[in-house]
């Protein structure tokens, strides 16, 4: 009963270890993310069926769950930032062992948020950040996450063409990555809506489950021995 009991609760931590985006912060104003499961009425985040802070599998890759996670829906509100300035992305948490890559991704929506068809979204690459340094498990953007409070920042480029997007913002977890369907993805989708005069708008989208697959170099990827680059999957990044 006791070695249950510890069983138990080793599960718990380990569940309750992964994170998500609890706070967006844009041009000094705080909105509330998805929260796991349930997306408050005022959130911007997307909710999605991940209540135990989980993740997708590489062999769902070419599911809308890879999307904005798993059976994930839009919400109505959207954080407002000015194109030029930066989003704060702000998780709960983010274990250390799970090194890996922070991405994001952005995609032009017509007509209501609450309403988008998220298989019909067209996504650019935003930015991406993978390996700093060494090897073994080495120095990754990850940890430049944790260092930095949990929290990540989006640049929004200046010349972005205002009105409404799903922010697509992502890390990897590569801990497990070196057998296949090992990598752990966190997909969180946010609606943003931009201001300013810009006149770019996203071009070469494309719908997310064509990006990876679990056989991608950056996907079925072994962390633990000597290499000295990693290979970022997904598209390359747009150039606004």
């Amino acid at each position: 009963m006791f070695a249950k009991t510890l069983s138990i609760v080793a599960l718990a931590t380990a569940v309750s270890a992964h994170g998500h985006v609890a706070t967006i912060i844009a041009d000094g104003v705080e909105y509330t993310g998805g929260l796991p499961h349930n997306a408050p009425a005022d959130a911007v985040g997307w909710a999605a069926a991940n209540q135990d802070n989980g993740f997708v599998e590489p062999n769902a890759a070419d599911t809308p769950d890879i999307i904005c996670h798993k059976s994930a829906t839009p919400v109505s509100n959207a954080a407002v930032v000015s194109a030029g300035s930066s989003l704060t992305l702000q998780w709960n948490t983010w274990p250390v062992s799970h090194h890996g890559p922070v991405i994001d991704y952005i995609a032009p929506v017509s007509g209501d948020f609450a309403s988008i068809d998220k298989t019909s979204l067209q996504f650019v690459k935003l930015d991406e950040a993978g390996l700093n340094s060494g090897s073994n498990p080495g120095d990754w953007a990850s940890d430049d996450l944790i260092a930095n409070g949990n929290a990540w920042t989006v640049d929004i480029p200046a010349s972005l063409a205002p009105g409404k997007y799903v922010l697509r913002h992502e890390i990897i977890a590569l801990h497990s990555a070196g057998q296949v369907n090992g990598a752990q993805l966190y997909p969180q989708c946010i609606n943003i809506e931009v201001t300013g005069s810009g006149s770019a708008t996203p071009s070469g989208g494309a719908p997310f489950t064509t990006f990876y697959t679990p056989q991608d170099p950056g996907i079925l990827f072994n962390l633990y021995q000597s290499f000295s680059s990693y290979p970022i999957p997904g598209p390359d990044v747009w150039s606004a």
